[in-house]
């Protein structure tokens, strides 16, 4: 098994190990989808959270042996990266990687557990949430840090960015990080990175609302263009899904 352990780790690799030894019979199950398990283990007074990226189909056994980094060393270099620039993600502890001389298999993303409030979801789930306008419009202004810093999350969809209440404001941490861009980002490219959050037209408003005032772009500009691409993505996401269904009753 090919390992990396941050620093502030590294005194208990062993104790990490036998967690791990034991993922697929005990640990608190967080979510199972098709693709990845993700787990809660107790680590001495702490929790840690382990994430077990599905085995690649036959191409990407190849691809991520020999020319692509792993999800799993993906993950755990983006989030070293956030931290170090002060943005929000719960502590990277380790990736490991299955060694195999021919193809990639299993890997595992190991983080600090963060209990949060809530996620994005929640605010779309619950038009009466606690102080909803206010954590959509820090949370516009997150977004927009992370453009100004030249960072482009390609999963900033809802279940992908924790909620938490800390004194009078609200603290933002991503999760999934595996795919994610440094690069400057053009006006349409920032806006489109909104696109995934919210299907609802209110809430697009507040954030254009929130977004105009802290760029001093006009609101009916950055309005048009934020629910013009939610609502491309919005028919893009159900016709791909109605298709799916379909191939799966055929």
């Amino acid at each position: 098994m090919k390992m990396f352990f941050s620093e502030k780790y590294k005194p208990q690799k062993k104790s990490i190990l036998e967690i791990l030894d034991s993922f697929e019979n005990q640990g608190e199950n967080l979510g199972r989808g098709d693709r990845n398990v993700i787990k809660i283990f107790p680590l001495n007074n702490e929790k840690i959270n382990i994430k077990s990226f599905k085995v690649p189909n036959f191409i990407n056994k190849v691809v991520y042996n020999f020319f692509r980094k792993s999800k799993a060393a993906r993950s755990f270099e983006h989030a070293t990266y956030l931290i170090k620039q002060g943005i929000g993600t719960p502590y990277p502890i380790a990736y490991l990687e299955e060694e195999n001389p021919l193809f990639f298999g299993k890997s595992y993303y190991i983080s600090e557990q963060l209990d949060a409030d809530c996620t994005f979801r929640a605010l779309i789930e619950n038009p009466n949430y606690p102080d909803r306008e206010q954590i959509l419009r820090e949370f516009t202004a997150f977004t927009h840090m992370l453009h100004e810093n030249r960072i482009l999350f390609k999963d900033h969809s809802p279940g992908n960015t924790l909620i938490k209440k800390e004194g009078n404001q609200f603290n933002f941490y991503l999760v999934d990080l595996n795919r994610m861009e440094f690069k400057s980002l053009s006006f349409e490219e920032r806006i489109k990175n909104y696109s995934r959050l919210t299907s609802k037209k209110e809430m697009v408003a507040i954030m254009s609302d929130e977004y105009a005032k802290i760029t001093g772009q006009p609101y009916d500009k950055v309005f048009t263009l934020m629910w013009g691409l939610t609502s491309k993505f919005q028919k893009k996401f159900y016709r791909k899904k109605r298709l799916k269904q379909k191939l799966k009753f055929k």
